[in-house]
């Protein structure tokens, strides 16, 4: 059993025991989200908070992914939290795929509003109401904009940063003259979803397309990443959707083409939100706590006096400049009311990348004793000139570990069964994704889901391999990943 210490307003501590990851996984997340104060829950039902060491991740992906963005020409903007009731409406299958969910506001200023007002599940409504105002013609298009904000969606089973009543994402919303150009912004921006997860947060995806009965309410297709979780089920990472004409054809967002002609606009949506963070942490850590991958973590480097000595504090001051300057994100913790393990059991419950550790042994020797998070192994390296690259090598080596770590976990857990019989004892034993050649029908996909909990994750893109349904046996060129989610 690890035990923290855990500082209370008085500034004396309280022993606390850290949940086991390796003994119950659902109950160690929870305890470790708690305890490395990402989130906490809020007064209501459902809601979360999410503590600055949280948000400060969350930070790490917006600066990410604005860059990419932005880049590429898409704007950030913001639009209204409350939507008229009238405009939800008007989509059919949009409404009727987020009506379990939604939350309505009816009375205001203590009134009983004249027309019922929904909070923000999804934006397509409240946007395209304002697209149609501003697209007359084809010099009007490409429309590309990304909003950063909260959605509502009244989850009747929660989970911190998985599943919450109101979560934080940013959606995409774009709008374009043809097919051709709409697709090619959905590809992109699954691309950089793929990028953000694999890259960044040291996560491997399985790419592709949502069946029919999965994608996205109101879409013409939806295109996800999913990643798999330590407890075998798999987590939709991030969504991108053709929506097609469907939207635009009832906004009435339409435009004057080159040739004259007046054609309804291509459209796009796309989002991630901060359900990352909650595979994130699902996918790095272990006994003592989180491990978080360098290239997102708040704080790369940790730097921790052995004792308040003013040469030690000094030297530990001078490398905390040094790493600074070479672009590292660096936390210097002299504070002399708590020891020595307290200050390393709190790190490493934090999942900090590297630990620096320096004593008078150290000061002495113009050295540094240095800890891995991932693996704990405790190694000195010389305090000189080259300290700056040397540790940002070792942080880029502790980023490649924990990606072909989990590389490694999702081969071992990525199976083929070429008939039912084999599928079912899959799902009934080691669970995982399962890969298989599958004819797509509502009728099947609902069998599957009510006999073994699994649905189909995506459809490989491009695939051109023929081979045989594992349920009914026709030929079928169309191969899928299943798997049971959250």
């Amino acid at each position: 059993m690890i035990y923290l210490y855990l500082m209370s307003d008085s500034n004396t501590f309280e022993k606390k025991e850290l949940k086991k990851r390796s003994e119950n996984l659902s109950d160690w997340y929870t305890d470790v989200v708690l305890k490395s104060e990402l989130a906490d829950y809020g007064p209501a039902k459902g809601t979360m908070v999410i503590r600055p060491y949280g948000y400060a991740i969350w930070e790490q992906i917006q600066e990410i992914f604005n860059k990419w963005i932005k880049a590429y020409g898409v704007e950030n903007a913001y639009f209204p939290l409350f939507i008229p009731m009238s405009l939800f409406e008007k989509e059919k299958d949009h409404i009727k795929g987020f009506s379990p969910e939604l939350a309505v506001v009816t009375h205001g200023g203590g009134k009983k509003l004249a027309e019922p007002l929904v909070v923000r599940p999804t934006s397509e409504t409240i946007m395209y109401h304002m697209y149609k105002k501003w697209v007359n013609s084809h010099r009007d298009l490409p429309i590309l904009i990304n909003q950063w904000n909260n959605v509502v969606r009244w989850e009747m089973r929660t989970y911190l940063f998985l599943r919450t009543s109101e979560f934080l994402w940013q959606e995409g919303h774009t709008a374009h003259k043809d097919e051709n150009e709409a697709q090619k912004m959905q590809l992109q921006a699954l691309e950089w979803y793929r990028k953000l997860y694999e890259e960044y947060l040291a996560i491997p995806v399985v790419v592709g397309e949502k069946s029919q009965t999965e994608k996205f309410a109101g879409a013409k297709s939806t295109y996800s990443v999913e990643a798999l979780m330590p407890d075998g089920k798999a987590l939709q990472a991030g969504t991108s959707h053709n929506l097609g004409t469907n939207f635009s054809e009832v906004f009435d967002i339409a435009f004057q083409a080159e040739d004259g002609k007046r054609n309804f606009v291509w459209q796009t949506s796309w989002g991630l939100s901060t359900r990352s963070l909650g595979g994130l942490f699902l996918t790095h850590g272990d006994d003592n706590g989180l491990l978080l991958p360098p290239k997102i973590a708040p704080i790369q480097v940790v730097i921790i006096p052995i004792n308040n000595d003013e040469g030690i504090n000094a030297t530990s001051q001078a490398i905390k400049t040094t790493l600074e300057d070479k672009g590292l994100r660096v936390k210097l913790d002299n504070r002399d009311y708590q020891s020595m393990g307290r200050k390393i059991n709190y790190w490493e419950l934090k999942g900090v990348p590297v630990r620096l550790e320096i004593g008078k042994k150290e000061v002495e020797s113009n050295t540094i004793t240095y800890v891995r998070r991932d693996t704990l192994a405790k190694l000195q390296i010389n305090n000189d000139s080259k300290l700056g690259d040397e540790i940002q090598g070792i942080l880029d080596n502790v980023q490649v570990s924990l990606f072909e770590r989990a590389k490694s976990y999702l081969a071992n857990n990525t199976r083929t069964a070429e008939t039912y019989d084999e599928f079912k004892e899959i799902m009934k034993t080691k669970r995982g994704f399962i890969k298989v050649y599958w004819e797509e029908s509502k009728e099947s996909e609902d069998k599957i889901k009510e006999e073994t909990k699994a649905t189909p994750r995506v459809k490989l893109l491009g695939h051109q391999k023929p081979g045989k349904c594992f349920l009914t046996g026709k030929p079928t060129q169309d191969v899928w990943y299943f798997a049971q989610s959250y």
